[in-house]
């Protein structure tokens, strides 16, 4: 009954933000300077007119929202103004794969080389294998990503040609995209899980553990880690959003044609329905890959459980 009970909470909690999300999305952008039809060349007022009728853009916002709201429930997102012939299901149909790609790969990165490396260090406190690995660490928090990107493709690319430097078809340049975001948060969940690890490495089961002759290898990977990898969990849902995010700024560095750039495009167009498309599909994503990370912890510690 606690676990039916946790979940549906949490499930309320992110269809409430889902919708907060929408509606702001919406009306932010329909409330900023500008307009899908200003930038082209001098229209006649009457054809002005006409266009804002034809994409439902003459009437009340609040009648907007609403037709908007009831076209998204049937998995519509509509027109989109900046891509001529293109709904904008089909232009995230087109470039969210790719997103997805690279953000994936970049945690899958982040988490092969952040944890491992944070419980090495951990299992080697206060010494230079520690220090260096920490030191390591902060280097790498200390970069962002469109430091590192050009770095990596002047090495790996042109130097040695293990990968592409741009391009996507037939082109390896995503893989180098995702590797660039999978370093940067391998730094923070390296001194995430070392600092969680040490904690709990202090707990007196720990020592209970130790007193009754388990090997420290058992000790660390048995006992330990189970409750060190909590706060690391709890840290995938707010990871994934900036991989996604700063696969955007990835997109662009190696030209891949992602959501990112078509977002991009909408804000600069103002195209509205685009902005609103994408802004949900991250948000849907977002929200689920938190409730799952809601529930990981839940079965991982189940006092989470009981104060949710």
């Amino acid at each position: 009954m606690d676990t039916a009970r946790y979940i549906a909470s949490r499930l309320g909690q992110s269809l409430i933000a889902l919708f907060c999300i929408i509606a702001v999305t919406f009306f932010l952008v329909r409330l900023a300077p500008g307009g899908p039809f200003l930038d082209e060349k001098k229209i006649p007022e009457h054809l002005l007119e006409n266009m804002n009728r034809a994409y439902g853009l003459d009437k009340p916002l609040p009648i907007q929202f609403v037709r908007y709201f009831g076209n998204l429930l049937r998995g519509d997102l509509g027109p989109s103004t900046g891509n001529k012939g293109y709904s904008v299901n089909e232009v995230i149909a087109q470039g969210l794969p790719v997103s997805l790609g690279i953000g994936f790969v970049g945690l899958a990165v982040a988490l092969a080389l952040g944890i491992p490396i944070g419980v090495f260090a951990a299992a080697n406190r206060n010494t230079w294998i520690d220090h260096g690995l920490m030191a390591l660490a902060l280097l790498g928090i200390c970069l962002p990503t469109f430091v590192i990107a050009p770095l990596l493709a002047d090495l790996l690319a042109i130097r040695l040609g293990w990968f592409d430097v741009a391009l996507w078809e037939g082109s390896n340049a995503w893989l180098l995209g995702a590797i660039t975001l999978g370093l940067f948060y391998a730094a923070y969940i390296a001194r995430l899980t070392r600092a969680s690890m040490l904690d709990v490495l202090n707990q007196d089961f720990i020592r209970t553990a130790r007193a009754k002759g388990v090997s420290f290898l058992g000790v660390l990977f048995h006992h330990a880690f189970r409750g060190g990898i909590g706060p690391v969990v709890s840290f995938l849902g707010p990871a994934l959003a900036g991989l996604i995010s700063g696969a955007f700024v990835i997109e662009t560095i190696f030209g891949l044609p992602g959501l990112g750039q078509h977002f991009i495009k909408a804000a600069t167009n103002r195209d509205y329905l685009l902005i609103n498309g994408t802004v949900t599909v991250f948000a849907v994503l977002i929200l689920f890959m938190n409730f799952v990370v809601d529930l990981v912890q839940a079965w991982l510690d189940p006092r989470v459980r009981a104060r949710g």
